[in-house]
C-alpha cells in the first residue's frame, strides 16, 4: 500500500510541474528545478553572464534569461536546434569536442559567472552504464568551468548518485569554495538525479589544462534531431 502511495505522490507532483510549465509558458517542467535551486542558493545575479550546457528544449535559459535581467548574457549549448528563444544565443554543438570547446572560448574565455548543466546521458537502462556516462558528461563540465569561469563563478550541475560520484565531488572541493549537493522538489522522489551546488571558483589554481585542438579541417559533427 506504500509503495502504491509513493507512486500516486510521484505522479501528482510530476503531473503538476508539467501543468505549472504548460501554464507559465516555460519549455520543460525542469525549469521549476533551477527555480527552486536559485531561491535556495542565490545562483543569479542581474548582468551576469551565463552558459548553459545540455540546454534544450530551452527551460533553463528561460529562467536564466529572467534571473539576470537586466544585461544579462545567456549561451545555451546542445546537440539539438533549440527553438529561438529573444536575448538568448544558441551554439549547435557537442561539448565533448574540441571544436564546440573552442567556439565557447572565443565566446567568453574567462568571463562566464555561472555555468549550468543539466547534461543526462541516453538512458539504457543498465544503471552502471547510465551512471558512469553521467560521470563523463560531469567532467566535461567542469572542463568547461576551467577555461571559461570567473573568479568566485559558480556551477550548477545535474549527476547521478553512484560510487563514481565522491571521486568527481572531491575534484570539485578543490575548484570551489563551497560544494553542495541538493535534490529540488520538482526532482521527481524516485530519481537518483542530483544537482551540485558549487559557488566560489578557485579559477585554475593548481588545474592542468588540455589545450583543445584546432581542426585544420570542418569538423563532421552534425546536428541531431529538429526543433523541440
Amino acid at each position: 500500500m506504500a509503495d502504491l502511495h509513493d507512486r500516486w505522490v510521484m505522479e501528482r507532483r510530476h503531473e503538476h510541474y508539467y501543468k505549472l510549465a504548460k501554464k507559465l509558458n516555460y519549455r520543460s517542467r525542469a525549469s521549476f528545478k533551477l527555480i527552486q535551486i536559485d531561491n535556495r542558493f542565490g545562483i543569479f545575479k542581474p548582468g551576469d553572464s551565463v552558459v548553459d550546457l545540455g540546454a534544450c528544449p530551452g527551460g533553463w535559459l528561460q529562467v536564466a534569461k529572467e534571473r539576470t535581467w537586466p544585461g544579462g548574457r545567456i549561451i545555451g549549448v546542445d546537440l539539438r536546434y533549440i527553438r529561438p528563444l529573444e536575448g538568448v544565443e544558441t551554439i549547435i554543438g557537442d561539448i565533448t569536442e574540441d571544436s564546440t570547446m573552442l567556439e565557447l572560448l572565443e565566446r567568453f574565455g574567462g568571463k562566464a559567472d555561472v555555468v549550468l548543466s543539466d547534461m543526462a546521458p541516453n538512458i539504457t537502462g543498465h544503471y552502471s552504464m547510465d551512471h558512469a556516462r553521467s560521470m563523463e558528461l560531469c567532467t566535461y563540465a567542469m572542463d568547461v568551468c576551467d577555461r571559461i569561469l570567473k573568479k568566485e563563478g559558480k556551477l550548477v550541475m545535474k549527476a547521478f548518485m553512484g560510487d563514481m560520484f565522491y571521486p568527481l565531488q572531491k575534484k570539485l572541493e578543490k575548484r570551489f569554495q563551497s560544494v553542495r549537493v541538493h535534490s529540488p522538489d520538482a526532482s521527481r522522489p524516485t530519481s537518483s538525479e542530483v544537482y551540485v551546488i558549487c559557488r566560489g571558483f578557485h579559477a585554475k589554481v593548481g588545474i592542468d589544462l588540455r589545450e583543445p585542438k584546432v581542426e585544420e579541417k570542418e569538423p563532421e559533427f552534425r546536428a541531431k534531431g529538429g526543433y523541440i
